[in-house]
């Protein structure tokens, strides 16, 4: 979770500095962002020897209901 927050700001921070305009500009300042946090993300596993999401700590998705 907050691997995403930190891709969230990220890419908000680095749109605002290039002043990105328009959905090509935004997606580039998305991808870099995702690289942030990606690159965070694999410091931290190398650090430690143990991944960020495992098969134990990962929740699937909640079930929803569909109305007929």
């Amino acid at each position: 979770l907050i691997f995403t927050a930190l891709a969230e700001l990220s890419t908000r921070e680095i749109a605002q500095t290039e002043l990105a305009l328009g959905m090509r500009e935004n997606a580039q300042a998305g991808k870099q962002g995702g690289k942030i946090a990606k690159n965070a993300r694999v410091a931290l596993e190398s650090k430690t020897g143990k991944k960020v999401v495992s098969p134990i700590n990962y929740l699937a998705p909640r079930k929803t209901k569909r109305i007929e």
